[in-house]
C-alpha cells in the first residue's frame, strides 16, 4: 500500500465521484480508478459503492476514510512541522468560520493570519456551526470559529464572546424600535433550522421557558437558504448575527434584539483528541486576537466579550 492510494481514496470520497476527484487532483480518471482498485485489492474488500450518480463509501470504506484522512493530514503536515522547529512557522492549517459571521470577517481573518504567518498555508471553509464541528471530529478541519450552546467534552475550545439572537424580517415592523418581545415573535411565521441544531435548541428552550408556542412554518438546515426564505417573504427568522450586508445587501429590515435575551456563545474550537500542530497553534493565537479585537471595536448591541 502506498501513500498515493490513501490520498486518492480520500479525494474520491470527498468529491463523491471519480470524475470530480480526477479534475481536482489533475490525474486521469482511468489511472485514478486503477489506483483505487489496487487499494481495494490489497485490503481484500470493496471500499466504494459505484452508481450512475457517483460513489459513496461502503461500511469498510467509511472506516478506511477516517483512518486515511488522519494519515494524509499528518503526512502533509510533516514538512512544515520539521521546518517550523528551526525557523519561521510553516505548515498547512484547515480552519473554518460559521457562515453567520464569515461574510463580514472571513476575508480580514485570513489577511490577519497571512500577515502574521506568511509561511503558513491556509485552507478556509465556511458553513453551519454544527457542520464545522462535525468536520473537526472527522479531522478534515483543524479549528473553527462556531456558535454553540452546550459544551461537549470532545472539543478543545476558547470562548470568545456571547451573541444575542435577533429577529430578522424582510419588512420593518412598525410597532418595534430596536427590540421585540418573545411574545410578539411567537405570533409571526418563522423559518428556523431543525433540531438538533444549536440555534434551534436555544430558541425552543426560550419559548418553552416563556410558555409560548412558536409559529414555525418551515425548516432548513442551511443558513443561506433560511435567509433566502426570509428575503422572499416566506417568514421571519431568529438569527445569531446583527447584519447581513455582506450576504444580501439591503435585503432586510433592521434586525431586532429579542427580549428577554437569547444567547449563543462564539468559540474557537479544535479537536479534544488530537493536538494542533505548531502552525495550528500559531493560527489559533492569531484568530483569538483578531476576533477579540473585532468584537471590542464593534459598537453594535448584542455582543458581550468573554474575558
Amino acid at each position: 500500500m502506498q501513500f498515493r492510494h490513501l490520498r486518492y481514496f480520500v479525494k474520491v470520497v470527498e468529491a463523491g465521484s471519480f470524475s470530480r476527484a480526477a479534475a481536482e487532483i489533475h490525474v486521469a480518471q482511468p489511472a485514478l480508478s486503477q489506483q483505487i482498485g489496487e487499494l481495494e485489492e490489497r485490503l481484500g474488500i470493496a471500499l466504494l459503492e459505484r452508481s450512475s450518480r457517483g460513489v459513496r463509501p461502503t461500511a469498510a470504506g467509511e472506516i478506511v476514510f477516517c483512518e486515511a484522512t488522519e494519515i494524509v493530514r499528518q503526512l502533509e503536515q510533516l514538512p512544515g512541522i520539521v521546518r517550523s522547529s528551526s525557523g519561521d512557522v510553516e505548515g498547512i492549517v484547515n480552519f473554518g468560520m460559521t457562515v453567520a459571521i464569515a461574510g463580514a470577517l472571513a476575508g480580514p481573518a485570513v489577511a490577519a493570519c497571512k500577515k502574521a504567518l506568511p509561511k503558513v498555508t491556509l485552507k478556509f471553509s465556511d458553513g453551519d456551526s454544527d457542520l464545522l464541528q462535525a468536520r473537526i471530529e472527522a479531522q478534515t478541519l483543524d479549528l473553527a470559529v462556531v456558535f454553540e450552546d452546550h459544551f461537549v467534552p470532545n472539543f478543545s475550545r476558547h470562548p470568545l464572546y456571547r451573541q444575542r439572537l435577533y429577529l430578522v424580517t424582510r419588512e420593518r415592523l412598525a410597532e418595534c424600535r430596536g427590540t421585540i418581545s418573545l411574545e410578539q415573535v411567537a405570533k409571526l411565521p418563522l423559518v428556523l433550522p431543525p433540531l438538533p441544531k444549536h440555534r434551534r435548541i436555544v430558541i425552543d428552550r426560550a419559548f418553552a421557558e416563556a410558555k409560548l408556542t412558536p409559529n414555525i412554518i418551515a425548516e432548513t438546515d442551511a443558513a443561506l437558504s433560511e435567509l433566502s426564505a426570509v428575503r422572499s417573504g416566506v417568514g421571519s427568522s431568529i438569527f445569531n448575527a446583527g447584519t447581513f450586508e455582506n450576504v444580501y445587501p439591503g435585503a432586510f429590515a433592521e434586525p431586532l434584539l429579542i427580549e428577554p435575551p437569547i444567547f449563543l456563545t462564539c468559540s474557537l474550537v479544535s479537536s479534544g483528541d488530537f493536538p494542533l500542530t505548531h502552525a495550528g497553534e500559531a493560527v489559533k493565537n492569531v484568530l483569538i486576537r483578531f476576533m477579540k479585537d473585532q468584537i471590542a471595536g464593534n459598537t453594535r448591541p448584542g455582543t458581550e466579550l468573554i474575558a
